[in-house]
């Protein structure tokens, strides 16, 4: 299994045959530089939204049509655009499973907002916003999306039982380093947790080592733009 970071909360996870692209931003993302844009989306299977804000959905439509694959994300987003846009999407809801070959895909709970917010049309309501356990390979991942912590992290962590976290924690907008520890060691055991949603722009967190010092017992990866970790 691999995972490789596009900067900011896009991940490439390539798991059990199929290659997700999980809210892949690509126009507009001020840490992936154009000339990395094919390698990150080339032989894409599925592309995963946590929810319609432009940091994470704006690039979708577009790497949808181009590379023919499914847009799988929450019914409302689904439905708007498979109606509006004409690709292929697969909406479901938070407690629900869907199986991408043989990985499973489960969308569970984030605490946040969701709204498309670019495009002529904008802004208008996107659905819930959420978070995804990916199962495959004998690991399962917690791709948090755009959250605070919640207490539905304790039952999520116990029933899911993942072994690898992508916590957002660059603050304003998400949870910052201090929460996402907290919540990391509270709620999960993981063995590996990957930050994201930091070192974009000033506003947010340029650094994670303080996620790093406060989990001494986890493998907290900090992997640079498209650099690859392999599971």
């Amino acid at each position: 299994m691999k995972i490789t970071w596009l900067g900011h909360s896009s991940f490439r996870i390539e798991i059990a045959g199929q290659v997700l692209l999980v809210d892949p931003w690509l126009a507009g993302n001020p840490v992936l530089p154009e000339n990395h844009h094919d390698a990150a989306i080339a032989g894409a299977t599925h592309i995963l939204l946590t929810h319609g804000h432009g940091d994470h959905a704006s690039s979708a439509l577009a790497i949808a049509k181009a590379a023919g694959v499914p847009i799988v994300c929450i019914h409302e987003l689904a439905t708007l655009w498979a109606d509006k846009d004409l690709v292929e999407t697969q909406g479901f809801g938070k407690g629900g499973t869907v199986k991408l070959g043989d990985v499973g895909v489960t969308m569970v709970n984030a605490c946040h907002s969701s709204s498309v917010d670019f495009g002529e049309d904008r802004p208008f309501y996107a659905g819930s916003e959420a978070g995804f356990m990916i199962a495959g390979e004998g690991h399962v991942i917690y791709v948090s999306g755009d959250t605070d912590i919640m207490a539905d992290m304790d039952w999520m962590g116990d029933y899911h039982k993942p072994d690898i976290g992508i916590l957002c924690c660059g603050g304003h907008y998400t949870m910052d380093m201090d929460r996402a520890a907290y919540a990391a060691k509270r709620y999960f055991k993981f063995k590996t947790v990957i930050p994201c949603h930091y070192k974009t722009f000033p506003l947010l967190a340029q650094s994670a080592q303080p996620l790093v010092d406060a989990l001494p017992g986890v493998d907290v990866k900090t992997p640079d733009v498209m650099e690859t970790l392999t599971f």
